[in-house]
């Protein structure tokens, strides 16, 4: 009997150190699928770093050219008055 339980106890274990290992590594994969996305940021909604500030939350204006907000890969070239390098 004692057996039995060592057995089960360690095939549970094994089983969530598996899950929390397929959670992680989706999180980094979903993580990666990002891209900067410039002049599309509302005022004082962009993630981070412009020209005159080095900070997230500072554009001054909508759609400044120096601001970047986080996309989906691919989402950027699609979106009016984007790019993927700062101007």
């Amino acid at each position: 009997m004692k057996k039995t339980n060592i057995a089960l106890a360690t095939a549970v274990t094994g089983l969530i150190a598996l899950a929390g290992t397929m959670a992680s590594t989706s999180a980094v994969a979903a993580e990666g699928a990002k891209e900067k996305c410039y002049g599309v940021a509302k005022a004082g909604k962009n993630d981070c770093a412009t020209k005159t500030s080095s900070c997230a939350g500072t554009s001054k204006v909508d759609g400044q050219k120096d601001a970047f907000i986080m996309v989906p890969k691919g989402l950027c070239d699609r979106l009016s008055g984007s790019s993927s390098e700062a101007k």
